[in-house]
């Protein structure tokens, strides 16, 4: 009897045990589910990284080496319907370009200068700007509230105020000229562009739809420098 008694006593243990066991899982996750933030925001930082091709390209004008594109900054998340799949988002950032051509530029009397050298006159020869960037976005993603890992495609438009410029060009020689704040650049310069991709690596594209000089910018020949900015690259989104 007594054996029996402590196999009862064992069974209504091992019995109670499993019972928690099972009991607690069933807890956790109802309470992941009624605690999940139906109003999350995507607010994110981002960061690009793509290479510059130029268009509207007068005369000889050609590129060399690898023309850069950086920008980073903050996006803030409006949603605009329920379920949080579409919204746009507004932001601020910093983009830098290192591009490098044979254009020339120089000043003289005042006045600057535009020529397009042969490249074997010149070991290098670039051109890099500084921008304050506004972008606005209106987003698409399939994103929830517990998942940062999603599918998105997010189209814009962006402002950007140009604040620092220098061309640079290097003789073969030897030496360099510079010049800063050409006045014959456009301080205004705005462009569309798409970033579309998984999680955070995103394929990104921007089209800049006014040139990087004014019309004042001319070559030897009288013709004029429009030159427009085409990036490819790579868009991160942070949290």
């Amino acid at each position: 009897m007594r054996l029996l008694h402590t196999f009862i006593l064992l069974l209504t243990g091992l019995a109670c045990v499993a019972q928690t066991e099972e009991e607690m899982p069933v807890t956790d996750t109802d309470s992941i589910t009624n605690f999940s933030d139906p109003k999350y925001r995507e607010d994110q930082f981002y960061a690009s990284v793509s290479y510059i091709l130029m268009q509207n390209k007068p005369g000889d004008y050609s590129q060399n080496s690898f023309s850069t594109g950086i920008s980073f900054g903050f996006l803030r998340d409006i949603p605009v319907n329920e379920a949080r799949t579409y919204a746009i988002a507004v932001g601020l950032g910093y983009a830098y370009s290192n591009i490098k051509h044979n254009l020339k530029i120089t000043e003289a009397a005042g006045a600057m200068l535009y020529e397009e050298p042969n490249s074997n006159d010149f070991d290098k020869n670039k051109l890099v700007l500084h921008c304050l960037e506004l972008p606005i976005e209106f987003r698409w993603r399939n994103s929830n509230s517990s998942s940062h890992k999603f599918w998105r495609v997010y189209t814009g438009f962006k402002a950007s105020y140009l604040f620092a410029d220098k061309a640079q060009f290097y003789p073969l020689s030897g030496g360099s000229t510079k010049v800063k704040g050409n006045d014959d650049m456009n301080r205004l310069l705005y462009g569309a562009y798409i970033a579309t991709g998984w999680n955070t690596w995103n394929f990104y594209v921007y089209y800049g739809l006014n040139p990087l000089f004014n019309k004042d910018a001319k070559l030897d020949n009288g013709q004029q420098v429009n030159l427009n900015a085409v990036n490819f690259g790579l868009m991160f989104y942070i949290l």
